[in-house]
């Protein structure tokens, strides 16, 4: 059974079409690919009123798509769901609260399946209960096909291709620095957050999976050089500048640690990955690194106490469904330097971009050409708990660059 076979009705079923996220999703299928041509793709939410409101806001070139009605708690709804596509893209977070069956529905099913998920402990969860009965099915399950963690798992494998091409070697260490980005943190994201810190307070097991670097590599694979993600303002020698701690390395750092070990090592096993974000140099640049640590830390604090997390969600985070504007969202970008470095010290840089907000308008479209590439491309591995860099790299490169806005060069050195 193989979700890659050629007898499913449809490439891909958008489901959660109808929130935020994924209707912007949709809106992108519907822009790049249209409706009954090249790429066969139907949309899916919990109520037909949603969903048809959805259709009509998309317009008159969205009246042949398809549509269907599910419940993330309804496991045979979900089957019935996996079993019409080769790609289920899922929106729907929370994940640990909503995306569960899902998965599982899809691994029976053999299909295959790509999520926003950011939530450290739910992935592990599903590599531990999944990875064997989608080896079997062939369902390819990649989890993080968002902003956390695309552009830094392509990233890291983009630059270790350039390092062999150009050097002989890859890269012994690989730092990430968030050079600026513009564009707020999504509701969905701030959700899975908040349901993180509840589940670390509650169970030790989960705070453990959170903080250990290795997590999310593969069982009896889990020790490796790599510390903590960083904890505290810190100078980068090779940037000249001061560094905060970037809140999103949580996954990120552990998601390309994944990809290296499921690849069987290419790097070596004392390979070092971090990241963090740039404030500048002198004093500057140091009590800014310090004012983003204070700040993620008293937020983090905030939300690990009900009171406190209450008034956090009533007056200043936003709500799950809740986004930015259209101007917003095109007025918004990301920059990025990685910098590695070789085994006889030689200093590579390269700068990774996006045209849009990484949030929404990016992370729209890089969730979307993630289950177009395992839809359409050609991917020689069969099924698993993959990352994206591990399962779709060079055809997920090249999809990233010419439709979904990104851009990933190797600087001059």
């Amino acid at each position: 059974m193989s979700g890659s076979g050629s007898a499913r009705k449809f490439d891909i079923i958008v489901w959660g079409a109808t929130g935020f996220t994924g209707t912007l999703v949709a809106e992108y299928l519907l822009r790049q690919y249209g409706v009954d041509k090249d790429l066969r793709w139907a949309v899916a939410g919990r109520s037909d009123e949603k969903i048809a409101a959805l259709i009509d806001s998309l317009g008159p070139e969205a009246s042949g798509l398809e549509t269907f009605v599910a419940d993330s708690f309804d496991p045979e709804s979900l089957r019935s769901l996996a079993g019409q596509t080769r790609v289920v893209l899922t929106t729907v977070g929370p994940y640990a609260l909503y995306g569960s069956a899902l998965v599982e529905a899809c691994v029976e099913e053999g299909t295959h399946y790509c999520d926003l998920a950011g939530e450290v402990q739910w992935i592990r969860k599903m590599i531990d209960q999944h990875q064997e009965r989608a080896e079997e099915t062939g369902a390819r399950i990649v989890h993080c096909c968002g902003f956390d963690s695309v552009p830094m798992d392509i990233g890291a494998w983009f630059l270790q291709q350039e390092a062999k091409e150009r050097f002989g070697e890859y890269c012994k260490s690989i730092t990430l620095l968030v050079k600026a980005t513009k564009g707020s943190a999504s509701g969905g994201t701030v959700a899975s957050l908040i349901n993180l810190i509840e589940e670390s307070r509650k169970d030790r097991d989960v705070a453990r999976i959170l903080v250990q670097p290795y997590s999310l590599n593969p069982d009896g694979e889990r020790d490796g050089p790599d510390g903590r993600d960083q904890q505290s303002a810190l100078y980068n020698m090779e940037a000249r500048t001061w560094t905060a701690p970037f809140v999103m390395a949580a996954v990120n750092t552990k998601v390309v640690r994944r990809s290296h070990a499921l690849a069987g090592y290419p790097y070596g096993k004392d390979f070092r990955y971090q990241e963090a974000v740039m404030t500048g140099d002198g004093p500057a640049g140091w009590t800014k690194a310090a004012a983003m640590t204070a700040a993620i830390g008293s937020l983090v604090l905030g939300a690990s106490f009900a009171p406190s997390r209450a008034l956090l969600q009533k007056f200043v985070l936003p709500e799950p469904g809740e986004g930015p504007d259209r101007e917003l969202q095109k007025e918004g970008f990301f920059n990025l330097m990685q910098i590695g470095i070789l085994p006889d010290g030689t200093v590579l840089r390269t700068r990774i971009a996006g045209d849009q907000d990484p949030g929404y308008g990016s992370t729209s479209k890089m969730l979307s050409e993630c289950a177009v590439c395992l839809a359409k491309d050609p991917i020689d591995v069969g099924g698993g708990v993959w990352t994206p860099a591990s399962v779709m790299a060079r055809p997920l490169l090249k999809r990233l660059t010419e439709n979904a806005g990104l851009t990933f060069e190797l600087l001059d050195q």
